[in-house]
């Protein structure tokens, strides 16, 4: 990988990419959404621990389920988004790495360590859900990430009985450009960066 992206795949990932709270009436295929999990899963995480878990709420029935768990300002956008993504972490994920990280035990890792396991789950699963907004800006496609939820109440209507916990959600579809406010600023590289 030693050749560097042209200025329109960066402006589309990055420097036009916008956060969408308006979409247009139009769906986002369940194809698109598994060619969106088949780009974002190869992101790397620390010990290919892939603690992230998605669930694509599309149906009017699964939106309805999630609305008792929106905040207010977060409910009409969602509720007109053709797709809302809750990301999600499995907090038994170390089950899977005698699979995904074999040439170890890394499964001893984890198993009964508490701190390290929320600690993997909240920071790469974070991570997978950046690469998500990632592969569905390569897609073509918009989004618009967000806290303003009940957890709690996300877990029971979603991930009752289990182990999977949510993290953030993230609407998508194609968004209505003609409904965005003005961009807002971003920090320098000497507000924020250090070279020691």
């Amino acid at each position: 990988m030693t050749t560097a992206l042209d200025a329109q795949a960066l402006d589309q990932l990055f420097r036009t990419a916008r956060t969408y709270s308006h979409f247009l009436p139009r769906e986002v295929s369940d194809d698109t959404l598994q060619a969106l999990y088949d780009l974002l899963k190869w992101g790397p995480t620390s010990a290919n621990a892939s603690p992230a878990r998605f669930v694509f709420v599309k149906s009017a029935a699964a939106k309805e389920k999630l609305k008792p768990a929106l905040s207010a300002g977060n409910l009409d956008k969602t509720l007109i988004a053709p797709v809302t993504v809750i990301v999600a972490y499995d907090l038994e994920f170390y089950e899977e790495l005698d699979y995904l990280f074999p040439h170890t035990d890394a499964k001893s890792w984890f198993v009964g360590n508490e701190k390290s396991i929320q600690t993997t789950c909240m920071r790469n699963g974070s991570l997978q859900g950046a690469y998500l907004m990632l592969a569905a800006r390569a897609l073509g496609l918009d989004c618009g990430p967000m806290s303003g939820f009940d957890n709690a109440k996300v877990d029971e209507a979603f991930f009752a009985g289990t182990n999977w916990r949510s993290n953030f959600l993230i609407n998508l579809g194609y968004g209505d450009p003609a409904r965005l406010h003005a961009r807002n600023p971003r920090l320098d590289f000497a507000d924020v960066c250090r070279i020691e």
